[in-house]
């Protein structure tokens, strides 16, 4: 499978190094002035962000202007070696420069084009501009974030960013598997709004229904005891997610406290008991708990903070994180659930890295090429 990836940062990248992890042959098409933003910004490690590497391995880039008419004609032929195109533009940006979807398709029938919006193709918010935070407090998230009483809490991660590109990754294998069975091309309307929704299926439940908690009150947005994060005596923060009655019966009995009937029940009792936890939590150190987890099947776990992740028992025997080296430096990376054990994916590309590579690929003669960088329709 052949991707065309003209997204950038966060979004679009995550769903593209998904199928790139999964033996896609994805090429990064970026603009022939800064390419992609990510690539500028901290922390640095490989001559690019590392945040940029972590999105961007085991891909290819070529660099365009499709501002410039010449830019356009040769991303159109371009094109036709590709199953995917993967865009993140705003709605009717393409369009305006000639390159609809409509157009597109009518040129390359069997094409699979993922629009990847903040707030899809269609709707009174299309046209607007958005970030993670926007999308999740549109799409209804953010509201329970945080304690009652205070505005909601920003969370530490860009929920909205990564599941958007998460729901393309999926979108496009699916619309494949439609165009293997005799389907033809299509556009994938994919709006990062939208895709928050499905990530708090009990307490959107709770909402529609008519019967949503208080922020911060609700079962399993901190509103029990049994749910909870809580401190060490040596300040290491612990999760406490008892939320079986037999796992809260087993947390009770080995920290010696009566069992509470009422513990998993939010209500205003919940605040005698919250406070007796804690004192519980502040009676041992974070080491002394995490061997209490190892002995007690309970639900108690630390709070491992992502630095880290690079020493951590269960995160090494996995596989979660592992490095590569570019340019000499050891430059950390990070496997998907889906990422395959034996992947050796490249580095990230640099800027253009692939381009005579690329339009080689397509037909392009060097002459072409040469013309191309010389009308700087490339760089």
């Amino acid at each position: 499978m052949r991707v065309l990836d003209l997204s950038r940062l966060i979004p679009g990248p995550f769903g593209t190094l998904v199928l790139a992890d999964l033996g896609a042959q994805v090429d990064k098409l970026e603009d022939a002035g800064a390419g992609d933003y990510l690539r500028h910004l901290p922390p640095q490690r490989g001559g690019c962000s590392l945040g940029f590497q972590l999105l961007n391995r085991g891909k290819r880039s070529a660099t365009v202007d499709l501002k410039n008419p010449l830019g356009r004609e040769a991303f159109l032929r371009l094109l036709a070696r590709y199953d995917v195109l993967v865009e993140q533009f705003r709605p009717g940006v393409l369009a305006r420069l000639g390159l609809g979807h409509d157009a597109l398709l009518a040129k390359y029938p069997g094409l699979i084009v993922c629009a990847l919006t903040g707030y899809g193709q269609t709707g009174p918010l299309a046209a607007r501009a958005g970030h993670d935070l926007n999308y999740l407090a549109r799409g209804g998230l953010l509201a329970s974030q945080g304690p009652a009483g205070a505005p909601p809490t920003v969370p530490g991660f860009q929920l909205a960013d990564v599941s958007g590109g998460m729901w393309c990754a999926i979108a496009i294998l699916a619309a494949l598997r439609e165009r293997d069975q005799g389907g033809g091309g299509r556009v994938l309307d994919i709006a990062m709004a939208d895709g928050v929704l499905g990530f708090a299926p009990l307490s959107l439940a709770a909402a529609l229904a008519g019967t949503e908690a208080e922020r911060g009150r609700d079962t399993l947005t901190g509103g029990i005891a049994p749910y909870r994060t809580y401190l060490a005596k040596d300040g290491v923060a612990l999760t406490l997610a008892a939320l079986e009655p037999k796992f809260w019966m087993a947390f009770s009995a080995a920290v010696g406290i009566e069992p509470d009937p009422l513990a998993l029940v939010p209500g205003p009792h919940q605040a005698a008991l919250m406070q007796r936890i804690e004192q519980v939590f502040a009676s041992r150190t974070g080491a002394e708990w995490e061997a209490f987890s190892a002995q007690h099947d309970c639900c108690v776990e630390p709070v491992i903070a992502a630095s880290a992740l690079m020493t951590d028992e269960h995160a090494r025997a996995r596989g979660l994180v592992y490095e590569i080296e570019v340019d000499g430096e050891r430059v950390p990376q990070l496997r998907t659930p889906v990422t395959m054990r034996e992947l050796e994916a490249p580095p990230a590309p640099r800027p253009g890295e692939h381009t005579d590579a690329i339009f080689r690929e397509a037909g392009f003669g060097d002459d072409e090429i040469a013309e191309l960088r010389r009308t700087r329709a490339i760089a």
